[in-house]
């Protein structure tokens, strides 16, 4: 028992060593996405915790809130999608990013705009999605930083339900702005 102590111990010490040497920050998002057949864009919000493995790489894991309507309001998109993002900087302030993300959505279906014809009932789902994209990040204080990116997402959602809906693209940008606090 002991022995699992002092290796439990040990490890915190080391990897947080690792995390403090490597930069981890933690901070809010504000972001703007649209998708292809979304009606209009919407303000989307968040948190990131972000971490630099190397000068070059870096890695990101962040949850967000998002909202949007389809086929003039016959269909409410709310998601909280869990993204894992991969960062590769060529330069120190600016980096690529690639990575995956599950996206648990309810899609609401108002019922009025199907005139009774159809009962369409509310779902829940969870969806796999992938994104890529570029941003940069400034030091903006002693131990604050300032990022910015824009993301591409592919998002396949299923509106089968939904008469005349079938050819929806849900693919969707993002554009994000946070602020990195460092731990």
């Amino acid at each position: 028992m002991m022995r699992r102590i002092v290796f439990v111990l040990a490890f915190v010490l080391m990897t947080s060593s690792f995390v403090s040497a490597q930069g981890l920050g933690l901070g809010p998002q504000l972001g703007f996405q649209k998708a292809a057949d979304a009606e209009e864009g919407k303000l989307m919000g968040g948190v990131a915790l972000r971490m630099k493995l190397s000068p070059a790489l870096g890695v990101e894991g962040s949850i967000n809130y998002r909202q949007e309507e389809y086929e003039d309001g016959a269909v409410t998109v709310k998601s909280w999608p869990v993204m894992v993002t991969g960062m590769v900087y060529p330069i120190p302030v600016a980096y690529g990013l690639i990575g995956a993300g599950w996206y648990n959505t309810t899609m609401d279906y108002d019922e009025d705009m199907f005139l009774g014809v159809v009962e369409i009932e509310d779902e829940t789902t969870q969806n796999f999605g992938w994104h890529f994209g570029g941003g940069v990040e400034f030091p903006v204080g002693t131990n604050m930083k300032l990022a910015a990116d824009i993301r591409y997402v592919f998002l396949d959602y299923d509106f089968e339900e939904a008469p005349g809906s079938e050819d929806v693209e849900s693919d969707f940008f993002m554009i994000n702005v946070g602020l990195l606090f460092g731990l």
